[in-house]
């Protein structure tokens, strides 16, 4: 699996070294410093093959994580293994930094022969860490027998994310549904692909050991109701819903697959703090929240004309907020007057861009901006290739809240929760920049949770 594991700092200083295979020979750590860190070009690509030797690094502020193995590994398991050890030492220590890591060597090491066991990643949950690895890195011969009956059932036990004995004066259960869409558009305005990814995650300040559990009104659930009039926890028909049809999705570890298989609900036990529940994508049904229509008139050969038009497809109870819309600007531009109807708009001529800014909109709203761009005389005969426009923006579509019942058994959604549900929608557009061009962008209609 994974041969070795290197840090560095910007300067290509190692900071943290650990060998696991005897292929990986310390020369592997000056290649790394001369074709990657000290390279006269930039590298973009996370993956570096040097000399047969894969390098799959991150970098964190001015640090560099770097996992090297020679063999053939899912690439996808060596990147998720290499982010969550940064989580776990900004858990320990704060900002991922070089004087956090000298300072913290010891502690590093000691997190290294926990989480990987000769090349192989084991145990990685902080929650679980930090019962047998405590701040200052003393490990569990000082500890009293309370602290290691825990790390048994730490490590021996079912469940490995969450030690027994947490009690909160205030149980609360926080969530939050965030969505991305992703369009891809042609030239002529036409939608080629258009897929929603979306992430559920919690903070959880639950005494003892809750069952939080919560239904979804996909396709599948829903059609099930449909045909068996089928009634939900709270008793309230689901057949009447709309439905999603999710493609995939993924879990936490701690949700129980088997009943989501069986049930289509999720079950689980709640780590404790901040954690992701689940991701989930989705490709049909996606209805677009904005239309924007770009409008480009050439004045001569030192001249443009550009109006941006952006309309809400959305119910007008909804709002959108923190709206950036970028237009791209010719490389000659010598300057740029902006007139928008509303929100700021300024030319960055670093960014070759005419940044326009929102900070909220209602749905079934328009509005317009509208710059005059001067170009500075030039002999290449290619034309501009006219950049798409980017927009990105957010619409926070619910939140709820219900009081808290004096059971162990937390069920979500069943008003005996004290809870915050909250739909984010984080939104990257990129529109073709045509004169004709138009758009209209995004998300799946129907809530993915019940109550949403």
């Amino acid at each position: 699996m994974i041969g070795g594991l290197f840090i560095y700092n910007h300067k290509g200083e190692v900071l943290i070294s650990r060998v696991y295979r005897d292929d990986i020979g310390r020369n592997a750590v000056d290649a790394f410093r001369v074709n990657v860190i000290h390279a006269r070009q930039q590298v973009r690509s996370p993956v570096t093959n040097i000399a047969r030797t894969s390098f799959f690094h991150v970098k964190r502020s001015n640090i560099w994580l770097a996992a090297v193995t020679k063999q053939n590994v899912n690439a996808a398991m060596v990147f998720e293994f290499l982010y969550k050890m940064c989580d776990v030492m900004a858990a320990y220590f704060g900002k991922v930094s070089e004087e956090n890591i000298k300072n913290n060597f010891v502690l590093i090491y000691e997190l290294l022969d926990e989480i990987l066991d000769f090349g192989y990643p084991q145990n990685s949950e902080t929650g679980a860490l930090k019962t047998f690895i405590t701040q200052q890195g003393i490990k569990g011969q000082f500890q009293t027998k309370e602290e290691q009956s825990q790390i048994t059932s730490q490590v021996t036990g079912q469940i490995g994310w969450r030690r027994e004995g947490i009690k909160y004066r205030r149980n609360e259960l926080f969530l939050d549904v965030l969505e991305s869409v992703n369009l891809l558009m042609s030239p002529q305005g036409q939608v080629l692909s258009a897929h929603v990814s979306g992430r559920v995650v919690m903070k959880s300040y639950l005494s003892g050991m809750p069952e939080c559990k919560f239904g979804m009104n996909d396709k599948i659930v829903i059609d099930k109701a449909g045909k068996g009039g089928v009634t939900d926890e709270v008793g309230k028909s689901t057949s009447g819903k709309q439905s999603i049809a999710i493609d995939d999705c993924t879990f936490n570890q701690c949700v129980r697959l088997s009943k989501f298989d069986s049930e289509r609900s999720i079950s689980f036990i709640p780590p404790d703090g901040e954690y992701e529940l689940m991701r989930y994508r989705t490709t049909k049904d996606i209805i677009l929240p904005f239309r924007v229509i770009p409008l480009v008139r050439e004045v001569g050969r030192t001249k443009l004309e550009v109006k941006v038009v952006i309309k809400s497809n959305f119910k007008p109870s909804l709002l959108a907020q923190k709206i950036e819309v970028r237009i791209p600007t010719p490389l000659n531009t010598s300057g740029v007057q902006v007139i928008c109807m509303k929100g700021k708009a300024k030319y960055k001529a670093s960014e070759n861009a005419i940044v326009w800014k929102i900070k909220r909109m209602a749905g079934m709203k328009e509005s317009q901006i509208s710059a005059e761009i001067e170009l500075l005389p030039t002999n290449d005969k290619k034309k501009w290739a006219r950049p798409p426009i980017s927009m990105n923006f957010e619409v926070r579509l619910q939140s709820h809240t219900h009081p808290l019942g004096s059971n162990d058994t937390f069920c979500i959604l069943a008003y005996r929760t004290n809870m915050q549900l909250c739909r984010t929608l984080n939104l990257d557009i990129f529109v073709p920049l045509f004169p004709s061009g138009s758009i209209c962008p995004l998300w799946a209609e129907g809530a993915l949770l019940e109550g949403v």
